[in-house]
């Protein structure tokens, strides 16, 4: 978010934060308003307490409606969250996204192609999973997004793949397995951004 214009006065609106890793990341860094929305109310409880920050909302919501005013969000972001939903529910939550971001606002995304060789597991898996309430996973083209956002009046301002180092890192990171990341980093899921002109 950082490396698209995130600056500590900027408000942010988080679809689908559930327990609060990427507030807890921006908690020192963000001193403007913040709104973590999720459907598991355990899952907000534990991610308000995580960032201690008694100024920000956690909101449990139902339904694809982000509850912000008009124009009062420079981001909005869908970490891990198209990935679970309809292509016409994602559109739907990228009009609402489009409708609450102020001008020149960006909206982030992250989501599954099949032009990332690696997202195949996930669709491997999905496609050989029995159980008949499986969670969903969507895959979409990056022909899709561009036929969203010419019709919801956004600008695509950047698509990085899934397997594309664009993440600069200011420090290294260690991973779970040890490895060591320096320099860029990708996020594993592809990534759009997403600008309102006006």
């Amino acid at each position: 978010m950082r490396q698209y214009g995130l600056e500590p006065h900027h408000s942010v609106v988080d679809v689908g934060c559930v327990s609060g890793r990427l507030p807890a990341q921006l908690k020192d860094h963000l001193q403007s308003d913040y709104l973590g929305m999720d459907i598991v109310p355990d899952l907000l409880t534990y991610a308000e307490a995580l960032c201690k920050r008694p100024d920000w909302q956690f909101r449990k919501v139902d339904g694809l409606t982000i509850p912000a005013a008009d124009g009062s969000a420079d981001f909005v972001v869908f970490f891990s969250v198209v990935t679970h939903l309809t292509q016409e529910h994602s559109y739907r939550y990228l009009a609402e996204a489009r409708r609450v971001l102020k001008p020149h606002g960006r909206i982030i995304f992250s989501f599954l192609e099949f032009a990332v060789p690696a997202h195949w597991a996930v669709f491997d898996v999905t496609l050989n999973d029995p159980n008949p309430d499986k969670v969903l996973n969507e895959f979409i083209g990056r022909d899709a997004i561009a036929a969203w956002a010419e019709h919801l009046g956004l600008g695509v301002q950047a698509i990085h793949g899934g397997d594309e180092d664009f993440i600069a890192l200011d420090q290294p990171m260690r991973m779970d397995d040890g490895s060591v990341l320096q320099g860029s980093a990708s996020l594993g899921h592809s990534v759009c951004v997403q600008t309102k002109a006006q």
